[in-house]
This record gives C-alpha cells, structure tokens and sequence, in this order.
C-alpha cells in the first residue's frame, strides 16, 4: 500500500499546501517508498494557527462534561481505524506489526481511556479560602511530535489538550506521518469541532521554528532531541509561551547485589532492543557489581543471541530497523566509537545483521567494561545498543548513575523491596522503576535535567495545559 497525504487538515477539512514540496516517505526495511507527504511553510503555520485562534474562542468554553463526551468519541472512531494505524506504523518506522498493533497503536487506546477516567472525577472549579480557583485551557498550542513511538506522543499531547479546552496545531515528524494523518481522521469522523485540531507537515527547521516563535501560539509542547528543544525554547522566549519539554534519556538500569540477576538481565535486554532501541527511557547504561560481571556478561549475551531480528511483516519479528539512513548512520557511528574508545564487544558490532542485505537493520549489540565518560555511555544513542558498566560499591554505583545530563528515567533491582526504594530515591529522574514493574497510563511521564520539563499522560497531562485564575470575591456572601 502507497499513501499519499500531500494535503493538510485545516479548519475541519483537508486543503491544499500553500507552499508545499512533496517528500517521498522511504519504509526502512524495504528502502522503497511508502508514501507520500508535502512539507509546508510559513504560510501554511499562519494559515493553521488562525484557525485554531478563531475556534479557540468557542471551545475554550465548552464544558468538562461536554469535552468528556467528545473523548468518548474519539475512542470509539480510533477503535475503528485500529488497524490502519498500526499497519501504517510498521510502514513508516519499521515496526515489528506485532508491536505496531500492541503497544504502538495501543498507547493511542489506553491514553484516551485515561483521560476519560481524567474527565471523570477532575475538578475545573475549586475553593481556596476566598478564592475560587477556576482552571482554564493554555490556549492555542503547538503541538510537535517525533517519530519513534508516533501515536503515543500524538496521543500523549492531543489528548489532555483537546481535555482542557485548548486548540492545536499538530506538526507529527515527517519520518512517521501516515498514522498522524489517520489520527487527523479519527478526530475529524469523531466531531472534533473545525479549527480546533490541525495538522500540518513539515521540517523542523521551517515549520517547527514558525510555529515555536509565532506570537499566537501559547504553549509549545515539543517531544524529541535535547538539541532541538533548546532550540524550541529559545524561539518561544521572545512571546514569554509556556515551553512544556520531553527530552532525551540515558537511562541507569542499576543491578544491586541482591537482584535476580537472570531475571533482570533477561529483561532488560528485552527492553534495551524494542522498539530497535528507539526510546527515550531504554535502560541502556546497565551498571553491575564488578564481581558478578562475568556472570552478566553471559547472561546478556546469551539474551541478545535469542533476539530475531527481520522482516517487519512477520509476527514472529522482535526487532525491526531502524528509521532511517540517517539514523542508521548514526548509530552504526556509534558502535564504531565504541570499539575505538576500547569497549568491550560481547556481541553485535558494525554491519547488517546476518542475511539482511537491504534495509536499515543494525545488529543488537553489547558493550561491557564500559567507563561512564566514554561516548556510548555519555550520549544517547536511539538503537539496540546496551552498554554494560562494572562498579565496586553501592555509593560509586549511584555517582554514576546520577553522572549523566539527562534524568528521564531510572531501574532498580533488587530482592529487597526497601534497599531498592533507597537506592532509586536518590537517583535524579522522573521515573524510577523497581524490578521491573510498569506503571498505568495515569502515571506521570517526563524527566529531569536535561530530560525536559513538564509532565505527560493523565492528570498531570492534563494539568500542564491549563493555567489556574484565582477569582477573589467572585461569590457573595
């Protein structure tokens, strides 16, 4: 199947670029086309934001009540095109499809049910001694979304704006659009009112900067690199909007000596090589006790030796490419950089994996006796790469866990629930999981440093779109 979306949504309805160029959409494991989309420009985002300002004045006013309504809707049209998302998931980013109709197309399901239940229960008005505290939406928001986990962070912004009473602009990566315009789709089939959502493509540099400068934007909520966030940042400080942030990771994944270490080790491995590495929260710096390296070593080595990697058609596939050639330049830079700095290879290194001559697929790889101020451990590398790190106590282990600029998100394992509470309550990140666990769709998501601000998904979501109005007075005695 070839898609072609070269039109934008505008206003309730699918429109013609003002200025756009096509851009041809490559499958990265077949090299071929998928599709195609255009890349707008100024005058598109000029076009896209004065409709959201027109439709931000009678949505803004709509109820809780009235907006929970809505989110049931779209529940039920995103059920219906499901299947669609996921297949265009996998055809745009190389999904395994079993990932692409798990958790990829999932998130979209589970983000809206938890604003419903959001919905629910949220108080928009309150009182605070002789103040009623009457929450109200941000206003128009820029919403821009990377590639890797497309609908999740589609569905992690549009979501809890659309709650709050907010109108957007969308502007998805143009490595992964097919599932934002479907999304477009669903909001469009579920009622969404004209003018409240909208969706344009295009570059970061062109459309991204326009929309993150433009003086009737008020908020930008922006996923991606900590590069390009800085860079949202700066362009938005001139109009004094909220800059709401989900940043980079390299994510400490501390084994303690008293953890299952098979278990662990099987599980992280498993976690390190979904989605072909492609998370920001992937626990790829594992730091172990010196004296049990040997033991992890085999276990993980043996761990990524089980992993199939290939087709993404097949349901049997655990990892597919990754994105692009540029990323898969890059990641291969990055094996390289670690041979050169005098890492230990277990397993994987430069080249395609065995058998696969086309395609952007990187081999699972394993680094050990990795220092932490060597390149791989330092920055972010987005693939199936794990970097294995000994240390010789506690303390040491928890310096290095914190040595990092970014603090997303953190592991712990241990046998003993309160040695882990310990440990992972002195580690600087916005989420530390505990042997494993996985939190719901309600749990907060989002970092420290240079992570990002803000927080995403269920009421803290929904929170970061609304400014608070104290009204003194307002109620007579």
């Amino acid at each position: 199947m070839s898609y072609d979306y070269r039109k934008f949504y505008i206003d309730g309805q699918w429109v013609d670029p003002l200025q756009g160029k096509e851009f041809q959409v490559i499958n990265p494991a077949t090299e071929a086309p998928a599709g195609l989309i255009s890349l707008g420009g100024a005058k598109d985002v000029e076009r896209a934001v004065a409709a959201a300002k027109r439709a931000f004045e009678g949505y803004s006013r709509t109820t809780g009540e009235e907006r929970l309504a809505l989110m049931k809707r779209i529940l039920e049209q995103y059920k219906k095109r499901y299947a669609d998302i996921a297949a265009a998931i996998s055809a745009e980013m190389g999904a395994p499809i079993k990932l692409a109709k798990g958790g990829q197309a999932g998130v979209g399901t589970g983000h809206i049910k938890a604003m419903i239940e959001v919905l629910q229960r949220f108080k928009f008005e309150e009182r605070q001694g002789p103040a009623r505290l009457v929450h109200e939406p941000v206003g128009v928001c820029a919403l821009i979304t990377p590639w890797n986990w497309p609908i999740n962070q589609v569905a992690a912004k549009v979501v809890p704006a659309l709650a709050a009473g907010c109108t957007m602009v969308l502007k998805p990566s143009e490595f992964s659009p097919f599932s934002a315009a479907l999304w477009a789709e669903v909001m469009h089939d579920a009622g969404v009112p004209p003018g409240v959502f909208n969706l344009i493509n295009g570059e970061g540099a062109v459309v991204g900067a326009a929309l993150a400068a433009h003086p009737d934007i008020d908020m930008v909520s922006f996923t991606g690199s900590t590069r390009a966030g800085t860079e949202v940042a700066r362009l938005a400080a001139a109009t004094v909007k909220r800059v709401h942030q989900e940043l980079g990771g390299k994510s400490p994944n501390l084994l303690l000596e008293d953890a299952d270490f098979a278990r662990a080790v099987k599980a992280s491995i498993a976690h390190v090589v979904e989605n072909t590495g492609q998370s920001c929260n992937a626990p790829t710096r594992m730091l172990v006790p010196r004296a049990r390296l040997a033991e992890v070593e085999a276990l993980a080595k043996s761990a990524a030796a089980a992993v199939k990697v290939g087709d993404p058609t097949s349901e049997t596939t655990e990892v597919g490419p990754v994105v692009s050639k540029i990323q898969f330049d890059r990641v291969e830079g990055y094996i390289a950089k670690g041979i050169a700095e005098g890492a230990k290879l277990l397993i994987g290194g430069e080249g395609r994996p065995e058998g696969l001559s086309k395609g952007y697929f990187v081999k699972p790889t394993i680094f050990s006796d990795v220092r932490n101020d060597m390149t791989v451990a330092r920055e972010e590398i987005f693939g199936p790469v794990l970097c294995i790190l000994p240390y010789d106590s506690e303390e040491q282990a928890i310096r290095i866990a914190n040595d990092t600029p970014y603090g997303l998100q953190a592991y712990v394992w241990s046998q003993d629930l309160a040695h882990a509470n310990r440990v992972g309550s002195r580690i600087r990140a916005g989420r530390i999981t505990i042997n494993g666990a996985s939190g719901d769709m309600q749990t907060p998501f989002g970092g420290f440093k240079a992570s990002g601000n803000g927080r995403e998904w269920g009421e803290y979501g929904l929170r970061d779109f609304l400014e608070v109005k104290a009204m003194i007075g307002a109620d007579a005695a």
